[in-house]
């Protein structure tokens, strides 16, 4: 049991992404309808750098706040914005009475070249939202247990992690991981490092092999082997993939939950049911 971290309160939240189409915006009401009735404490909504998906957050966080059942945590990014366009979307996020942001560093846009904008890295941004708004904001930054994958090494990536949270951060949000090992070892190593606030797991629910490989090839995130065979053996068999994805994923809950872990954070993949069935065998 870490005691460091179960200290701080619970706090479970959703992920989705913007959606792309009038139909997508359907389908996500529906989600985030289903989701509101488990009573998370927010929804975050990802952002795209360099304009791509900008307004498609900022409009899909004021329908979330009109909404009024959960908290909006827009995610805010520096890649590819200046000074003036983050006071900017901070200013709007005030307007709407949003609370909380997950600052990001962000990846640089294809053809964008290496211009990175006026902040450069994710503890810059942390800094810059304090200097501009106080204390009105919680401000969530990323963790990575397995390490960012362009880190040069474990121990950089801990020191970042470090300058983040110095800058004010209030709490992290891991990157998802199917190793609890992983999620302890971090957490040991960035609070032997002075580090003091909430380290929240990161959870995907497995609903497709052949997205989830891809998504975790580009992020780093380590699918391990005896989870890859089993996935792989399912083949079309979507059911059965979906009803060990299940089994796996609630398994890993139950074992960040009872070691300390102060919450769970869904990436939801804009999907109401695994992350509610997977509550629901948690008896949140």
């Amino acid at each position: 049991m870490m005691d460091s971290q179960s200290k701080y309160d619970k706090v479970f939240s959703c992920e989705f992404f913007p959606p792309k189409s009038e139909d997508a915006a359907d389908k996500l009401r529906k989600a985030r309808q289903q989701l509101a009735e488990l009573g998370p404490k927010y929804f975050s909504v990802t952002f795209g750098a360099g304009g791509s998906t900008q307004d498609r957050t900022f409009g899909t966080v004021k329908e979330i706040q009109e909404e009024g059942r959960v908290e909006a945590a827009p995610h805010i990014s520096c890649i590819a914005s200046s000074k003036d366009d983050i006071r900017a979307l901070l200013d709007g996020y005030r307007e709407l009475g949003v609370k909380h942001l997950v600052a990001l560093r962000g990846d640089m846009p294809s053809g964008m070249g290496d211009t990175p904008g006026e902040l450069s890295y994710a503890n810059e941004l942390v800094s810059f939202i304090r200097d501009e708004t106080g204390d009105h904001f919680d401000i969530e930054v990323a963790a990575y247990p397995e390490f960012h994958p362009q880190a040069t090494s474990a121990q950089d990536d801990l020191l970042n992690f470090k300058r983040k949270v110095d800058a004010g951060a209030s709490a992290a949000l891991t990157q998802y991981f199917y190793n609890p090992d992983a999620y302890f070892a971090f957490v040991e190593a960035v609070e032997k490092l002075g580090v003091d606030l909430p380290i929240v797991p990161g959870i995907m629910p497995i609903t497709n092999y052949v997205q989830l490989a891809r998504f975790s090839d580009a992020c780093g995130a380590e699918i391990p082997r005896w989870i890859r065979k089993r996935l792989a053996d399912f083949g079309e068999d979507k059911a059965s993939l979906q009803a060990f994805g299940l089994d796996v994923t609630t398994q890993l809950c139950e074992r960040l939950l009872a070691g300390g872990a102060p919450g769970l954070h869904f990436y939801t993949m804009n999907r109401s049911g695994p992350t509610t069935e997977i509550w629901r065998r948690l008896n949140l």
